[in-house]
């Protein structure tokens, strides 16, 4: 059996593990990313495990030069998994009161329109061919009104409200939509409290996604944080929020 698999950010180590553990003998790998030199490197690890792997390095904030792609590279074979990773995190800069309008416009194209957009393309044409899985990487600071991180978690925000009700709309049609959100996520060991490395967090969203599962939160006690968020006084809930600091 064949299995065709889509990766965004695939360069980064999140996208780098999902690639790694995904590939084998009857695998096809797409996959796409900033960083062209890491992208061949994890393409070139990906073949070495029997997968066949292709490559597209491209910016996803031309959103429709990402659409045209996508629709290309499903038209050669359809994709049965896809996995939606790319993202940025940037924070407000230091001596800052808010951050730069061109960089909420940079977060919001990259981190809500692109991916959401792209999950809309691959929804549509799985369900067109009555299967499919796809998963969203979102992020646990999604639930909450960070100000040193305003367009990341509004962004991220606004994704997350919008792949469940993508998922939604799709599931009578045989196509499962996942959205996964880390919490301190660390690229290949934890450091600080919280974290979860990033091969960890590729092997729980693998099974989440295989299995359909709506959500996916990692670690778990992100989820006691968000209700925790819900269900404080606003008053102390905006005392607590402001006195966060960029990690």
């Amino acid at each position: 059996m064949h299995i065709r698999i889509f990766i965004t950010g695939a360069s980064g180590a999140l996208g780098c593990a999902l690639a790694l553990r995904l590939a084998g003998p009857g695998v096809s790998l797409s996959l796409w990313g900033r960083n062209r030199p890491r992208l061949d490197e994890v393409a070139g690890f990906c073949r070495e495990r029997g997968a066949n792997a292709e490559v597209r390095s491209l910016d996803l904030s031309d959103c429709d030069a990402a659409l045209a792609a996508l629709h290309n590279d499903d038209n050669k074979g359809p994709f049965d998994l896809a996995f939606l990773v790319a993202g940025q995190g940037d924070t407000l800069a230091p001596g800052s009161i808010v951050e730069n309008p061109a960089q909420v416009v940079r977060l919001a194209q990259t981190n809500f329109v692109a991916p959401a957009a792209m999950a809309a393309a691959l929804a549509a044409r799985m369900a067109a061919r009555g299967a499919g899985r796809i998963g969203v990487v979102g992020t646990a600071a999604a639930s909450h009104s960070l100000p040193f991180a305003a367009a990341y978690s509004g962004s991220k925000a606004g994704l997350s409200r919008y792949i469940d009700a993508l998922r939604l709309a799709v599931s009578r049609y045989g196509v499962t939509v996942t959205l996964v959100s880390p919490g301190f996520f660390a690229g290949t060991t934890p450091s600080r409290p919280g974290e979860i490395s990033a091969d960890e967090v590729a092997g729980k969203m693998i099974a989440a996604v295989r299995a359909g599962r709506a959500e996916l939160v990692v670690p778990r006690r992100f989820l006691l944080l968000r209700w925790f968020d819900r269900l404080l006084p606003r008053p102390f809930r905006d005392r607590l929020l402001l006195s966060l600091r960029a990690p």
